[in-house]
């Protein structure tokens, strides 16, 4: 398992943008598929966006595709999560997750590490 670490969520306001980060422990971290989801006091955990190993290929849940963009740096095992015109129904606890495999997914249950989250509150 790689062990992850997420920062750079806070309060703002509706309109506002945010940068996440997702620190790696592991050089391999550059063969991962990687994604990120949220989840909303109250609701099952939902997925937001992935990114493929090499960076080629991105998804984005509909809710935030065209203010969500996810990004990785190989060489210093990280991924972004920049998040412009954020809306209320934004906030949430945010997780950054791995995988073996050099792909996303959209699945919870296919990534096996996971961060502790960050929260992140839009307020209107």
């Amino acid at each position: 398992q790689v062990q992850l670490v997420e920062s750079g969520g806070g309060l703002v306001q509706a309109g506002g943008s945010l940068r996440l980060s997702c620190a790696a422990s592991k050089g391999i971290f550059s063969v991962y598929g990687t994604g990120w989801f949220r989840q909303a006091p109250g609701k099952e955990r939902e997925f937001v966006g992935y990114i493929s190993w090499s960076g080629s290929s991105t998804d984005y849940a509909d809710s935030v595709k065209g203010r969500f963009a996810i990004s990785r740096d190989n060489a210093k095992n990280t991924i972004n999560l920049q998040m412009n015109s954020l809306k209320p129904e934004d906030t949430a606890i945010y997780y950054c997750a791995a995988r073996k495999v050099p792909y996303g997914s959209r699945t919870v249950a296919d990534f096996g590490s996971w961060g502790q989250g960050t929260q992140v509150a839009v307020s209107s």
